[in-house]
């Protein structure tokens, strides 16, 4: 049995076999992610060829997910090695000019830009916030003076991060563009942006994506505090969004981060959009067969606050345990989203534009599915956007979303509850294509009841709006 929530399992090289992706989409995963931090062509074609091979051989809907990198804003090496900071202790941050005839601490970023508008009492981490500095003097120009909040080692060449500043830099980098380009030729199904800051952000990577021809869902990775100050606009730019959690855990406090992460979900869950919830779900399982119950809850919180898919990164790409750690996440899954519907009838939300009157049709297929106890929806929907409206409802059903546009389906998958399916493209009536598929499948039985919703064209248009909602009743022989 499918459950709603979606796992993204990162690939790597203790998941870079034949045998090893099968055993991931054998333990729940059906969204794949290749990320372009780590890794060339070679690996990623290698990746892909597998995923397609394992769609023919499932029958299943696998997406394949390209993660561009970003601007990762790293310290340089001028040569001083490690230097070791105690909390209280002082060290000089500037370009590497300004290290020349020093003898404090001297920690390196040659990035001009990322010195202006720096202030005292500005916050500064390092080494993917191990230590962390307050601003206290602005010696000059590209040279500033820190103290550690913390102690611990700053060795050269680790990330940097400005909590709460704006990045100058585009998170569209000349890498990316490169990258961008093996993936257009992939046909990877979707891309991540990494470090989005303002909608713009998104536009150009689309504008970026259009010249080889593909216009392919863009998931806006929220890693700054800046995002957040223009969310709904990133939100109704982009196609979906994710929780980032291990660069937005530096620009905020800690303490702010589980707020932050219910903020974002509800959010996209009301614009029905697609949301994952990503970084340390159970990291632990790097090295463990067994999660931690910090972990447990973590992953269940999170498919409670309502996101869609839920991603391992380095549990899956370099762990010991990535077919266990896929099913355990899927254990959980089963667990809680019983505890959701333990009385028989979870309270139906309504997501997407309100003034929408597709929303208000999907919201009412999800109120009919729920009061007659259907076996499931199912949606004929061109662009996709229904099931994703009914994906937000949260309906116990599981949605069947059919498509004849593959980059569609591909995309579908990311949404709670939404199993994407291919219907019989000679058959021109939505409505009917939708019966027919509950005909011919055999997960339904004869007198299963099932809400079909679908968009009926009016004569001369071939596109419309979902516009009916049925009640459908299978039955193998005609009832005179």
């Amino acid at each position: 049995m499918d459950r709603h929530i979606k796992i993204i399992a990162t690939l790597g090289p203790a998941t870079e076999t034949y045998e090893a992706v099968k055993e991931l989409v054998e333990a729940g995963a059906k969204i794949f992610r290749l990320n372009f931090s780590h890794g060339g062509r070679e690996f990623f074609e290698k990746m892909v060829l597998i995923i397609r091979q394992l769609e023919k051989e499932t029958g299943l809907t696998l997406t394949i997910m390209q993660d561009l990198s970003g601007p990762k804003i790293r310290t340089c090496d001028v040569g001083l090695g490690v230097i070791e900071v105690n909390k209280g202790s002082e060290v000089l941050l500037g370009t590497s000019e300004k290290a020349k005839g020093r003898n404090e601490p001297f920690i390196c970023l040659d990035i001009p830009d990322m010195y202006v508008g720096i202030k005292e009492g500005d916050s500064v981490a390092l080494s993917d916030g191990m230590i962390r500095f307050v601003v206290t003097k602005v010696e000059e120009e590209h040279l500033i003076r820190l103290e550690a909040t913390n102690s611990g080692m700053c060795p050269p060449r680790k990330g940097i991060t400005f909590p709460g500043k704006t990045t100058p830099l585009a998170p569209l980098t000349e890498k990316d563009k490169a990258d961008l380009a093996i993936g257009m030729d992939l046909e990877v199904d979707v891309v991540a942006m990494s470090f989005v800051q303002k909608p713009e952000d998104i536009c150009n990577l689309r504008a970026e994506m259009i010249q080889y021809g593909r216009r392919i869902p863009i998931i806006a990775k929220l890693e700054r505090t800046a995002a957040l100050d223009c969310l709904s606009d990133i939100i109704q730019e982009a196609d979906g969004i994710m929780v980032a959690r291990g660069d937005l855990g530096l620009e905020l406090d800690l303490a702010e981060l589980p707020v932050a992460q219910k903020r974002i979900i509800k959010a996209c869950n009301a614009a029905g959009k697609p949301v994952i919830v990503a970084t340390q779900m159970l990291l632990s399982m790097v090295n463990s067969p067994m999660a931690t119950r910090a972990e447990t809850t973590d992953v269940a919180n999170a498919i409670l606050d309502g996101a869609d898919c839920v991603m391992l990164s380095e549990e899956t790409a370099i762990g010991r345990y990535p077919g266990d750690t896929v099913r355990f996440m899927r254990k959980i899954a089963y667990q809680i989203e019983a505890f959701m519907f333990e009385d028989g009838q979870a309270a139906v939300s309504q997501g997407g534009e309100k003034d929408n009157p597709s929303t208000f049709l999907a919201y009412a297929a999800a109120m009919l599915a729920g009061k007659t106890g259907a076996k499931a929806i199912v949606c004929h929907s061109t662009s996709g956007a229904t099931s994703r409206i009914l994906s937000s409802c949260r309906p116990q059903q599981s949605i069947y979303a059919l498509s004849t546009d593959s980059i569609v389906r591909h995309f579908t998958n990311l949404s709670w509850g939404v199993i994407p399916c291919e219907p019989l493209a000679v058959i021109d009536d939505h409505q009917e294509r939708a019966e027919v598929f509950v005909r011919q499948t055999p997960a339904f039985v004869d007198g299963d009841i099932v809400i079909v919703t679908a968009g009926q064209p009016e004569k001369g248009k071939s596109v419309t709006q979902t516009n009916v909602v049925k009640l459908y009743e299978k039955l193998s022989k005609e009832v005179s």
